[in-house]
């Protein structure tokens, strides 16, 4: 018999900062996909993102980012880390998403948060980031094919919530 497939979801930064609001469909999602046995994984640029804030950000940020990295264990999320090789990796392919340009200049994390996704070997990343969610998804389909990356799917909870029912 086949091993089941893993049930893990990498959660992007902006999904953490909607849990330290109190965002209410956050909160739920969370719960929904925890109780059916997903694991969170935050990607390594995600992380670093917050550990970023909890220094160097202005306010709210800084007391946002603090809060998130204190209830990551909470929440259940944790870090994970590539090789240098995979890190190396993910970088062309943030490039090339901005070559294409799939991703703004500026949002050089997404495209890095992305890579990393494929790289875990996670199918989907949940995210309530705009730049993430309106991504051609046939075009990034076919630079990650280009990249011989798996792909990734940017996808909002609301949408993974809906889909249950």
């Amino acid at each position: 018999m086949a091993a089941s497939p893993k049930k893990q979801l990498a959660l992007d930064a902006n999904l953490l900062l909607d849990l330290a609001e109190g965002k209410d469909f956050a909160h739920d999602f969370k719960d929904e996909f925890q109780a059916r046995g997903y694991e969170f994984l935050l990607p390594p640029t995600a992380a670093a993102e917050w550990n970023i804030l909890s220094f160097y950000g202005g306010e709210p940020q800084r007391t946002f980012a603090n809060q998130v990295l204190q209830e990551l264990r909470t929440w259940k999320c944790q870090p994970y880390s590539l090789s240098d090789t995979k890190l190396a990796i993910a970088e062309q392919f943030r490039r090339r998403l901005s070559e294409l340009p799939l991703i703004p200049d500026e949002e050089w994390a997404d495209g890095l948060i992305l890579a990393e996704t494929s790289l875990g070997e996670i199918p989907l990343l949940v995210t309530s980031d705009a730049h993430l969610l309106d991504i051609d998804e046939d075009a990034l389909l076919l630079a990650f094919n280009a990249a011989d990356l798996s792909p990734v799917h940017p996808a909002h909870p609301k949408r993974l919530l809906k889909a249950l029912r």
